[in-house]
């Protein structure tokens, strides 16, 4: 394999989700760059603006582990295919595709009638969190319907861990300290098991979504990311 780079010494590189199949972001690798991706299994990049190399999460946790990576029939292009530990955008967008031209597109025969996959879905909502209704604004992170992530629930919670809120579930609870958070964890864990022996599914999803996130609480008062669960995952995955 011989890849073609441009006259800069770089290659334009489709990060996709492994997942969801959603287009995440276009970025730059150069020779270097690439190396370092294929070394650690995660992505970096070229900056063109500070010209320097970067580590896609390195600061904010939001890392890339890599599937698998791919080149295009005139080896001028990649495609990185991974499952994101958060959100790719710098504004906490889960892809840095999030708007639409303005304008209509033509209408023929062959598109008048396809709808938008789940993946092309762009619709907001406002977040709710389990006996946490309330929802801080200045975040700028409304949750995707179809791409509410864990890594963003995670920054929820560490919003209300920095900035309390009164009356916050979240915020009361981070305040009780780890044991109520454990015995909450053990309480869910057990919900969760007799939802799967005796109830409904959707009752089942609802007990594991309570169980999801009073574990990123509990991680998030050790000071662990779900970025470094993400990786050990990976780690996992390569074995």
């Amino acid at each position: 394999m011989e890849l073609k780079y441009d006259d800069q010494g770089l290659i334009p590189t489709i990060v996709q989700d492994a997942g969801t199949g959603q287009v995440l972001m276009l970025a730059y690798m150069n020779a270097e760059a690439l190396a370092k991706t294929l070394e650690s299994g995660e992505t970096w990049f070229w900056s063109r603006s500070r010209q320097t190399l970067w580590h896609k999460g390195a600061t904010s946790g939001n890392v890339q582990p890599v599937a698998e990576m791919r080149y295009d029939c005139d080896a001028d292009a990649l495609l990185v295919r991974v499952y994101p530990a958060g959100p790719a955008c710098h504004t906490g967008e889960q892809s840095c595709f999030f708007r639409r031209l303005p304008g209509d597109i033509p209408q023929s025969p062959d598109n008048a009638e396809k709808p938008l996959s789940p993946e092309s879905s762009f619709a907001r909502s406002p977040l709710s969190l389990a006996g946490d209704k309330e929802y801080n604004q200045s975040s700028k992170r409304q949750a995707s319907e179809d791409h509410f992530s864990l890594q963003q629930l995670y920054q929820v919670i560490q919003d209300r861990r920095q900035n309390p809120v009164p009356g916050s579930y979240t915020a009361s609870l981070l305040d009780a300290g780890l044991p109520k958070i454990a015995q909450k964890v053990g309480e869910e864990a057990a919900e969760v098991l007799v939802a799967a022996l005796a109830q409904e599914d959707q009752r089942l999803v609802e007990e594991v979504a309570d169980l999801a996130y009073h574990l990123l609480v509990m991680l998030a008062a050790r000071g662990i990311t779900p970025a470094s669960i993400t990786t050990e995952l990976a780690r996992r995955h390569k074995q």
